[in-house]
């Protein structure tokens, strides 16, 4: 049976509705934190006091469904306002209206994602499907090896792609980005998957290479001792539907695994050096929460002022909390990646021969392919012009896949997914959105160094000239969900980098430097203090100010403190409406093309565990007669 609901054609009349919403309201999104006092941004967006906006969010919090009016005509106008906005001064005069806006333009209140459960079973219940095979390593069911967030991610993730290989009659995994290899460990020792992980990062392969030796010794142990005890995992029987029949909208919370464990894969292009012997065993939730509140922080701060850490210090590095909060690449800097065309002959070489090399240790040090152990770490910058079959000499037709893949990494991924024959099927899930290029920004700092962006990636909003801003991608990142649980913002160091903007404009003639503030918060002990470490970092002439001329400041500003944590509240709350659009457009993208048979959005993991929650699935079926 065809489905029109997620059609191209209605896809883009979501994005067009969602683009209506984001006309109104992605100034605020865009503003910036630490202009918030200097340029006097409340009163410039908000004709609304701040105990409102909270009190209305506390009140409406947790919407359980769409406005109609939003949902069938895509605007909410009564009179002169417009999703609680006033069309002559631009101002929000209706809080509780631009809420309900809010959630009914987000993926949850548009109904367009499917649920995971539903996909797995109507892709394992196909007569082209083969069946299921699991080879029993459990793995993540040791704390010894990843941490409860990884552990969710990597068992829901594997699934869905075992069972795109399944009904794509496929055998080798390609993982873009694979960091650590987790993801590409457990779909080898699990599924009996030859599993090919391509990260640019060589600290990254081989810490991957040597973590696969641990867990293929680990699973070896487990299956002597749990030999007796196994019993096979026996699907319950079930209708068998179409792909293009699934009912979307289902969110997937009481239905995802949940586990625990300890180490945290690398997500996305690149990390610091040091990171690939971290343990975090002994972590706690509330160092979980405070991290996550320290990353919420971090992103509202659209100078970057994020940690910044000494490479050299190994003690200056976060804890690993902070990397089961939100998308990594907010606090670790990304590691450089030379594109292949700038590299030396000698360099590719090197890299092809090192790659070769590692493919055979790895084939001997398990034993060939009847071993089970058919994980390969690869090191290679790859873009949609890559071509795949020079850095996997074996390579045959495969599904693609990309857990957590940073900025334009997810968007090459799909381009790759639909350039590539031998890619039968793709499921992305992307992070860090404040990295992606954007084509059409004014400002054209991100699209200098590549002549093709990450966003947008469809023709249809490419046609439209369409940009977010770098502000509003940051503001993509944040996470509603822990936010309305209580993980909720540091609001005091926003405030005291506002303040101190003030002080820089009046002492310091708006002063502007390279120089980043950096994480001066986490170690002042005052406001005085805060103030002094930051003038000290920023190499500026400390006898311009006193102690009591810094206090005053922060006297005459705190009682207005309550307007920023109203307006970043806002801001949280349009994150999921920004995000939704990203998405919205990479659907998009992959039902443009003709051979593209099957693609859909899906919630693949528990918000709350994993904010990037959402995956872009696709299928390559020739003859298979699926329908949109």
């Amino acid at each position: 049976m065809a489905s029109s609901i997620n059609s191209l054609e209605a896809i883009q009349k979501k994005i067009d509705a969602v683009k209506l919403f984001l006309s109104v309201s992605l100034s605020i999104a865009n503003a910036h934190t630490v202009d918030f006092y200097t340029c006097d941004v409340w009163d410039q967006f908000m004709a609304v006091p701040p105990v409102e906006v909270l009190t209305e969010i506390t009140l409406n919090g947790d919407h359980k469904r769409a406005p109609e009016r939003y949902i069938n005509h895509g605007s909410g106008t009564t009179k002169n306002i417009t999703f609680g906005f006033c069309d002559d001064s631009k101002r929000l005069v209706d809080v509780a209206e631009l809420l309900e806006a809010a959630y009914a333009h987000s993926l949850p209140g548009l109904g367009v994602c499917v649920g995971r459960t539903e996909l797995l079973q109507t892709l394992r219940h196909t007569d082209n499907a083969q069946p299921l095979e699991e080879v029993p390593a459990a793995v993540v069911e040791s704390e010894e090896f990843m941490n409860s967030k990884k552990s969710h991610e990597v068992q829901a993730m594997s699934e869905v792609v075992a069972s795109l290989a399944q009904r794509c009659r496929v055998k080798q995994v390609i993982d873009v980005g694979s960091g650590k290899g987790y993801l590409c460990s457990f779909l080898s020792l699990q599924y009996g998957l030859q599993v090919y992980g391509i990260d640019s990062s060589s600290v990254n392969t081989h810490g991957a290479q040597e973590r696969n030796r641990k867990l293929k010794k680990y699973s070896r142990a487990y299956q002597r001792h749990s030999k007796a005890n196994r019993t096979p995992t026996v699907m319950p029987p079930s209708g068998q539907k179409d792909l293009e029949d699934i009912a979307p909208g289902e969110r997937e919370r009481g239905d995802m695994v949940k586990t625990s464990g300890d180490a945290e894969k690398e997500e996305g292009k690149g990390r610091r050096d040091g990171e690939a012997q971290t343990n975090t065993t002994g972590l706690t939730d509330q160092n979980e929460e405070d991290a996550m509140t320290s990353l919420t922080s971090a992103i509202l701060l659209e100078d970057n002022s994020l940690p910044e850490l000494d490479q050299s210090d190994p003690a200056s590095a976060p804890e690993d909390p902070f990397l089961s909060a939100l998308c990594v690449g907010m606090v670790e800097p990304i590691s450089p990646r030379v594109p292949p065309s700038e590299l030396s002959l000698e360099e590719r070489e090197r890299r092809k021969r090192e790659n070769l090399e590692r493919k055979a240790r790895s084939w001997v040090n398990s034993g060939g392919m009847g071993s089970g152990m058919l994980y390969s770490p690869l090191t290679s910058y790859v873009t949609a012009e890559t071509e795949l079959k020079e850095i996997i000499g074996e390579l045959e037709d495969a599904v693609m896949v990309g857990l957590h893949t940073c900025g334009d990494l997810a968007p090459s991924t799909l381009r790759m997914f639909v350039a590539k024959r031998e890619l039968l099927s793709v499921c992305s899930v992307g992070c860090c959105y404040h990295l992606l290029s954007e084509e059409f920004d004014p400002t054209r700092q991100e699209c200098l160094s590549s002549s093709v962006c990450g966003f947008p990636l469809s023709g249809y909003l490419r046609e439209q000239s369409w940009f977010c801003g770098r502000n509003a991608r940051m503001s993509a990142c944040l996470a509603l969900e822990r936010v309305a649980k209580g993980q909720g913002i540091q609001m005091e160091s926003l405030f005291y980098r506002a303040v101190l903007h003030v002080i820089l404009r009046d002492h310091y003639s708006s002063f502007k430097s390279e120089k980043r503030v950096g994480n001066v918060y986490s170690k002042a002990t005052s406001f005085v203090d805060y103030v002094w470490r930051a003038l000290r970092r920023l190499e500026l002439d400390e006898s311009k100010l006193s102690d009591s001329v810094i206090q005053g400041y922060h006297d005459t500003y705190r009682p207005r403190m309550v307007e920023m944590e109203a307006f970043n509240m806002l801001k949280v709350t349009l994150a999921p409406c920004i995000e939704g659009l990203i998405l919205l457009d990479r659907l998009c993208y992959l039902k443009e093309q003709e051979d593209v048979a099957f693609s859909t959005l899906v919630q693949l993991f528990d918000p709350l565990l994993s904010p990037r929650c959402y995956g872009v699935v696709g299928v390559k079926a020739p003859g298979m007669e699926l329908s949109e």
